[in-house]
């Protein structure tokens, strides 16, 4: 996988000078800001592997952006670039949270033997270095996200039997971080003999993004038909619409929920099908390039009475964790 490098200065010069200094084996993609703010705007939609910082500019500086990273639990390996040599400044932007200090102007063997010694320039060891997200998504955090996302998944339910005149049965969300491979293993409901239907939407707000998965087990269409009154015969065009139908409900809602408790807004993607009539690891895996490491949370819906059940999924970005994290500990106290 290709590592993103941030390039944080004010100067035009100093941000071409250093990316000139990388090594010219290192395959990177690297990305300028020109302040402290431009750089997390970056960092926050989920961009940036490696940090290079400047301390002195305008709009806001580099302690400031340690500062927001450390206040916003965002992790990312900063490596302070500066004309400040002085002791203080190196002490303090380590207690702030960066890998280590570089003096202007670059010296590019001496940025490469630093890169060597902390071995950023390999992508494994890079993984090492950098934070992981298990350790973001403490106990703690993962009790207050289950009861928020109960909350918005009681709204949602209601909508539903609402609309279908009919009880809904909801059971406690499960909150988890999940490898993809791991996804299909997270719909517990959903039975091996039994094909399902799927549609996913995407969803963004201020450093918090991912796509909600809804997926429909295929016994449930003619239910669903007879409940919204359709008199027609119930073919793959139907069973399209009702399922997005049912996604329309259940995925704005359950965002709603979240977005109100959360104090965010999200922006909704058009929804996609990912499939009808699959096997529900068929339908995971072929879509698996779109989701790598993901916060999990899983509701499954039940109609009384009916062979109706659902399962949706929100599968949060990894890089969202500490955004989300810094949003619960604000609103929540926690």
């Amino acid at each position: 996988m290709q590592t993103t490098v941030i390039i944080c200065d004010d100067s035009n010069l100093a941000r071409k000078q250093m990316a000139r200094s990388l090594p010219d084996e290192w395959d990177v993609e690297v990305v300028f800001a020109v302040n402290g703010e431009d750089a997390l705007d970056i960092i926050r939609k989920g961009q940036g592997d490696l940090l290079f910082l400047d301390l002195n500019m305008p709009v806001l500086d580099g302690y400031g952006v340690l500062e927001a990273l450390q206040a916003e639990s965002i992790s990312i390996i900063t490596i302070v670039v500066s004309g400040d040599i002085q002791t203080a400044a190196h002490e303090r932007v380590k207690a702030l949270g960066a890998l280590d200090f570089i003096k202007k102007p670059i010296d590019k063997e001496k940025l490469q033997a630093l890169l060597h010694k902390y071995g950023i320039t390999s992508e494994a060891e890079l993984g090492k270095i950098k934070p992981k997200a298990e350790k973001l998504l403490d106990a703690e955090t993962r009790d207050v996200l289950q009861e928020v996302t109960n909350v918005a998944m009681g709204q949602a339910g209601s909508l539903l039997a609402t609309v279908l005149d009919v009880f809904v049965k909801l059971p406690i969300p499960n909150v988890n971080l999940l490898e993809v491979s791991e996804l299909a293993m997270a719909l517990q409901s959903v039975e091996t003999n039994d094909t399902t239907s799927g549609v996913c939407q995407g969803f963004i707000s201020g450093g918090v993004a991912g796509e909600a998965l809804l997926i429909l087990h295929d016994s449930g269409f003619k239910d669903i038909a007879k409940l919204l009154n359709y008199k027609g015969k119930v073919d793959s065009r139907v069973e399209l619409e009702l399922l997005m139908d049912i996604g329309n409900i259940l995925i704005g809602s359950v965002l709603k929920g979240l977005s109100e408790q959360l104090d965010l807004n999200f922006s909704q993607g058009h929804p996609t099908v990912l499939g009808q009539h699959c096997n529900v690891s068929d339908l995971i895996y072929t879509n698996s390039t779109h989701w790598k490491k993901t916060l999990t949370i899983e509701i499954s819906y039940g109609l009384e009475g009916h062979d109706v059940t659902c399962d949706l999924l929100l599968l949060i970005t990894e890089d969202s964790i500490p955004t989300l994290q810094n949003k619960l500990n604000f609103l929540f106290d926690i």
